[in-house]
């Protein structure tokens, strides 16, 4: 019913930049909010940032500064600017999204993930 897919993933400098990008697709009604997951070998996957449908954000402490999220409603696509990159920043990030198929289901659907690798 929906699909994520993230891109923008890859191999950056310590200092360096990447964009990544999600969009959904399917059948559903609405979305409340997209974000950004991360997942390093050995790690608990946490919270890198997140937005409403509204615009209202949410980052994790460690990228506040360095990271900023934004969507565009209308092509369903939520994107991840990230400067400033540090080695500790490497990991898999997969996309999340939650909202409306109908009045009687809900979705929160993951993306597959995208490697963002950060060199020293």
């Amino acid at each position: 019913q929906v699909q994520l897919v993230e891109s923008g993933g890859g191999l950056v400098q310590a200092g360096g930049s990447l964009r990544l990008s999600c969009a959904a697709s399917g059948s559903f009604f609405r979305i409340n909010a997209m974000g950004w997951y991360r997942q390093a070998p050995g790690k608990q996957r946490e919270l890198v940032a997140r937005i409403s449908s509204g615009g209202s954000t949410n980052y994790a402490d460690s990228v506040k500064g360095r990271f900023t999220i934004s969507r565009d409603n209308a092509k369903n696509t939520v994107y991840l600017q990230m400067n400033n990159l540090k080695p500790e920043d490497t990991a898999v990030y997969s996309c999340n999204a939650v909202g409306i198929v109908s009045a009687v289901s809900t979705f929160d659907r993951w993306g597959q993930g995208t490697q963002v690798t950060v060199s020293s």
